[in-house]
């Protein structure tokens, strides 16, 4: 299930500029856990300054407020945009600067870069 961001959303607007942003494959371990709920492992697939892809057996609805931990960095609040399949699209509340994506990349790059098609 996909959900568009939406105007008035927080993520919106950030959304709107960086939706072409290349998108680091990698694999990062690591915890996300959902407002009010159980945190739970998980596996970053791809990240960019607005946003990732993780790995979520359990269904996570749009508008969940979230907080990812990966190795080495504190924990950093995400909004749940979409979930299908297992995997789960989250926006960051504040875009990550381009040197802390650029340092995951070096430290846990997969398959390089990648541009989304939509």
């Amino acid at each position: 299930m996909y959900s568009e961001p939406r105007p008035g959303d927080a993520y919106f607007a950030a959304a709107q500029e960086d939706r072409s942003a290349p998108r680091t494959r990698l694999a990062i371990p690591g915890s996300l856990r959902p407002s009010g709920g159980r945190g739970f492992q998980t596996v970053v697939r791809d990240i960019s300054t607005a946003g990732f892809a993780a790995s979520a057996i359990c269904r996570m609805h749009p508008g969940t407020i979230c907080w990812l931990t990966m190795p080495g960095l504190e924990s950093i609040q995400a909004e749940v945009m979409w979930w299908n399949n297992s995997v789960v699209g989250c926006g960051f509340s504040q875009i990550l600067s381009p040197l802390v994506v650029d340092n995951l990349a070096l430290r846990w790059r997969n398959e390089g870069a990648f541009y989304p098609s939509c």
